[in-house]
């Protein structure tokens, strides 16, 4: 199933792709910075309440075709989770590497709509909170059995073009589609995946 939706995600991202092109594509590069807030989807269920967090990182859009482009990132994106009881709070440090169709309306100043997949890699984690003493929970007691993660991240924005330079805020949902522990039918959690949102400030200069 999740491979049938990452398959028809890429479908619908290059049926989106307009049939103009542009007489001079356009070429950005730059940095985004931001915060997130996140949980894992734990099956059983966790009660959690959402984790706040930092991502940030390099930012790279091509547009050659009238209202429809390109963008790939390479970002540091902190996620995990933090349970009700407030007792327990775990951070889980990705790097990320989302590859998006970008659509766009308007010429100078633009709203701008994002989808595609994208790929993580953990690089660390930790207990930021341990309350609980002599826990058997898997989830307090287990590390990250499944380092990369692959999912969807979709997202709204604004951008203001000055003189080639542009200042952009942007929104973001991701959706994690595999998970974070082992999954087999003789372990604890049959799903425990990442998602998060996030709000970034990016500042982009025009490569000419």
């Amino acid at each position: 199933m999740r491979k049938l939706l990452i398959s028809l995600l890429l479908v619908i991202s290059a049926s989106l792709i307009a049939q103009v092109r542009l007489d001079k594509p356009e070429m950005y590069i730059g940095a985004n910075f931001g915060v997130t807030e996140s949980m894992v989807l734990f099956n059983p269920a966790v009660p959690q309440g959402f984790l706040m967090g930092y991502n940030g990182g390099i930012v790279f859009r091509y547009i050659a075709e009238k209202n429809v482009g390109m963008q790939a990132e390479l970002n540091f994106s902190q996620r995990g989770w933090k349970e009700a009881s407030g007792l327990y709070t775990r951070q889980l440090n990705y790097i990320e590497l989302p590859f998006m169709t970008h659509i766009y309306v308007g010429h100078k100043n633009r709203f701008f709509f994002n989808l595609g997949p994208k790929i993580s890699y953990l690089i660390s984690e930790r207990t930021l909170v341990n309350g609980i003493t002599n826990s058997t929970d898997l989830q307090h007691i287990t590390l990250v059995q499944h380092p990369f993660d692959y999912g969807l991240c979709t997202g709204l924005g604004i951008l203001f073009n000055i003189k080639g330079k542009v200042l952009q805020l942007d929104t973001r949902a991701n959706f994690g589609l595999s998970d974070v522990f082992a999954d087999t039918k003789r372990d604890y959690f049959s799903t425990s995946n990442n998602i998060d949102l996030s709000v970034n400030l990016a500042w982009l200069f025009q490569v000419k």
